[in-house]
């Protein structure tokens, strides 16, 4: 595909998924050719060990590799990198369904610069988020952050996405991790972008294994960056947040 911008992209962080991630490729070119969109999916692979690089290109995806570990780092280069108009951004477990992203293209149609999901106003399956996750650690971030910078997101850890892609690469992300959610939503209400908050599914990944996610050690690192980012209080002043 020729460097061109076309209206959307899918974008897939991925590290050593391959299990899912030709379902997740499959799910986002439907939800594209079902509903005639000009679109891409661009995986990136974020140094896998297992086969998930080439079952992502076998399956139709443009794939690109980046040694520099972390979820941070794989979106923001992500970003860089595509050639959407919009850009969708969901895991690569197959526990957001990309065929229910409709509403997030359609809100971005709109004219809404940022759209996120809430996982608490959907449905969420039976063993797909911890305890611990579901009713302390989201919740409670959530609480202090919508405080803190006036924001009315009840789900500020929701990896289902989707931006104008124009106004991301204004921003200027510093996070590597897990805690990159939450400075991209501090950094887009500090821009006074116009947000929107749609529900959303969660269904149990189909990993097989332990998520990525440390829950006490990204959990602070959340937390971290909502307290450390109080002190920012112009747009200028946004380069504040450090890895």
């Amino acid at each position: 595909m020729k460097k061109e911008v076309i209206e959307l992209t899918v974008l897939i962080p991925c590290l050593n998924e391959e299990k899912t991630i030709g379902t997740c490729i499959e799910k986002a070119f439907r939800i594209l050719h079902e509903n005639k969109i000009h679109g891409e999916v661009l995986v990136i692979d974020n140094n896998s060990t297992d086969h998930s690089n080439q079952i992502a290109k076998e399956k139709g995806a443009r794939v690109l590799r980046l040694k520099e570990k972390g979820y941070g780092c794989a979106i923001r280069y992500g970003i860089k990198k595509a050639y959407g108009k919009y850009v969708i951004m969901g895991d690569a477990d197959d526990s957001y369904n990309f065929l229910e992203i409709l509403p997030f293209i359609n809100h971005l149609r709109e004219g809404y610069d940022f759209i996120i999901g809430n996982r608490f106003k959907g449905m969420i399956e039976k063993g797909a988020m911890p305890f611990s996750h579901r009713y302390i650690g989201t919740p409670v971030i959530s609480l202090i952050a919508n405080i803190l910078y006036r924001t009315n997101i009840g789900d500020y850890n929701c990896g289902l996405r989707g931006f104008n892609r124009n106004k991301m690469l204004k921003l200027d992300f510093k996070c590597t991790g897990m805690e990159f959610a939450s400075e991209m939503i501090i950094k887009i209400a500090k821009s006074k972008y116009k947000i929107k908050e749609i529900p959303i599914n969660l269904y149990k990944d189909g990993r097989g294994r332990k998520p990525h996610l440390n829950t006490v050690r990204d959990g602070f690192r959340h937390l971290h960056i909502i307290l450390k980012g109080v002190f920012c209080y112009e747009k200028e002043d946004l380069s504040f947040f450090k890895k």
